[in-house]
């Protein structure tokens, strides 16, 4: 068996690691966000954000100094990502989650999975890269399996105590912001190396949050953190928050796009095991079909 390559090494190492991000990204939604939902969510956010934050200071203040490396178009690009990617992405998902009770965790995930097609519109837009050929006609197909995932063969319905229509468009609102995220991000590891990235990011949306939480009046709540609370939070700020942001950007970093997507996979397959295993919810058929068109849809218009 012939040895690989430096390369190669580095290659299947950082698909490994967006894999391994993606994966925990499940588990935070199936396990850990839910046991915040006594919270309300710009508190969430906030906490999410800014306890890493601190912490991080503490071993990473050093990199402050990178940010001289950051020119325009750098700076423009890590607030990009900290509005949408760290604060409007994360609130929009939160938000779905607790609108839904946690009940249709599954759907609300695998519509994140729109995220490639709005990376993909925004980078020919933005970087002016052009589409493959099929993507108008694949991209309509996912919308399709995306709107029978989410309703079956009804109509949307808005009846009162029901807010699926509500969490799949906050879902949709989480991919675009994620999505462009992604683009901008690329940017941002230009000029600096994955771990003064993810520190900017944190350190940008903590603030952003913080402003979020004073105007709202929701900053006075954290005497409602309860012990529990703060553990999860505690877990999520290693593991599923800066650890897997940490293990994604390493990985975005050496990897194509096209790929990052696949990898990317394990999010919504990790969300529907644990639901099950976790939750006891299953989809029904027609949402398993749905899906099924739905993701092989979004990876034939996200190829090259």
């Amino acid at each position: 068996m012939q040895p690989l390559s430096g390369d190669k090494k580095i290659y299947i190492i950082s698909l490994s690691m967006i894999g391994l991000a993606a994966a925990l990204w499940g588990l935070d939604g199936v396990v850990l966000t839910p046991r915040l939902n006594n919270l309300h969510v710009f508190l969430v956010v906030f906490l999410l954000h800014a306890l890493p934050f601190l912490v991080m200071n503490f071993v990473l203040f050093k990199h402050y100094k990178e940010l001289k490396k950051l020119d325009t178009k750098a700076l423009y690009s890590l607030v990009w990502v900290s509005v949408f990617g760290g604060a409007l992405g994360t609130i929009a998902i939160v938000y779905a989650l607790f609108i839904v009770n946690f009940q249709q965790l599954s759907v609300v995930v695998l519509l994140q999975k729109f995220q490639p097609v709005f990376a993909i519109l925004l980078a020919t837009i933005l970087l002016k890269e052009k589409l493959s050929k099929n993507f108008l006609a694949w991209g309509i197909v996912a919308v399709l399996g995306g709107y029978l995932l989410t309703f079956g063969f009804h109509l949307p319905y808005l009846t009162e105590g029901n807010h699926t229509a509500q969490a799949a468009l906050l879902s949709l609102l989480a991919s675009f912001s994620f999505a462009s995220s992604t683009v901008f991000s690329k940017n941002l590891l230009d000029k600096v190396n994955y771990i003064s990235a993810t520190f900017f990011r944190y350190g940008l949306t903590a603030i952003l949050m913080l402003f979020v939480v004073l105007i709202s009046g929701h900053l006075m709540e954290v005497r409602q953190v309860t012990e529990t609370n703060w553990w999860v939070l505690a877990i999520i700020s290693v593991t599923t928050g800066t650890g897997a942001i940490l293990l994604y950007y390493y990985g975005l970093k050496h990897v194509k796009a096209s790929h990052s997507t696949l990898m990317e996979l394990f999010f919504p397959i990790t969300t529907i095991v644990l639901d099950y295993f976790v939750n006891g919810v299953m989809l029904s058929p027609i949402q398993w079909i749905s899906a099924s068109v739905m993701v092989f849809a979004i990876l034939k218009a996200s190829a090259k």
